[in-house]
């Protein structure tokens, strides 16, 4: 069962079911030339907001290992792919002027694709020097990504291109990750089961 906050923006009730603290495991299988990387992880995401019409996420994965090594973290936003107006803030800490456009479900009804779904833009950084800009859909309790973007510092691991899938099925949250990375085309990177605990 969904639940919608009391208190969410209207442009946030597509990604609703994504609103709080999942944990459970995954697998890394990811192969680079002959070799391939096989390991168990742990991970705990997150996705909140503050009033503002998009998601924080976080997401921090351990191996599970005796001594449960951190493996990575990555943090980022997600919102509804929309031109941003006059009632929008920003740039920078510059205040909207006039109303906050989409305040309700008739108007972000609007900005329905004509899939069905609605269109995402999705911004993730890596604490590796890697960032990652990913547009896509949320169709229901799903939902598809790609990359328009990735940039990396002079200092980061080469890293190409990625999508990633989360769904909820059966009360949890599952997800995979291709990515093309360390010379590789796209391929299977890892995938979890997330479980709600929060």
């Amino acid at each position: 069962m969904i639940e919608i906050p009391t208190d969410l923006p209207a442009e946030l009730v597509p990604l609703s079911w994504l609103i709080g603290v999942w944990e459970g495991t995954g697998v890394i299988d990811y192969k680079v030339g002959e070799e391939s990387v096989s390991r168990e992880f742990g991970q705990r995401v997150s996705f909140s907001h503050d009033g503002l019409p998009y998601l924080n996420y976080n997401s921090y994965t351990w191996l599970l290992d005796d001594e449960r090594t951190p493996l990575v973290a990555e943090s980022g936003y997600w919102r509804l792919n929309r031109a941003l107006g006059e009632g929008d803030p920003g740039p920078a800490m510059l205040p909207g002027t006039g109303p906050r456009p989409f305040a309700d479900a008739e108007s972000v009804e609007s900005l329905r694709n004509d899939d069905g779904g609605f269109d995402l833009q999705v911004s993730v950084v890596h604490p590796g020097g890697v960032s990652e800009l990913y547009l896509g859909q949320v169709k229901g309790p799903r939902v598809d990504l790609s990359t328009d973007a990735v940039m990396r510092t002079a200092g980061a691991k080469e890293y190409a291109a990625a999508t990633r899938l989360y769904g909820l099925v059966d009360n949890h949250l599952l997800w995979a990750w291709d990515i093309a990375a360390l010379g590789q085309d796209l391929r299977t990177h890892a995938s979890g089961r997330l479980g709600k605990v929060d």
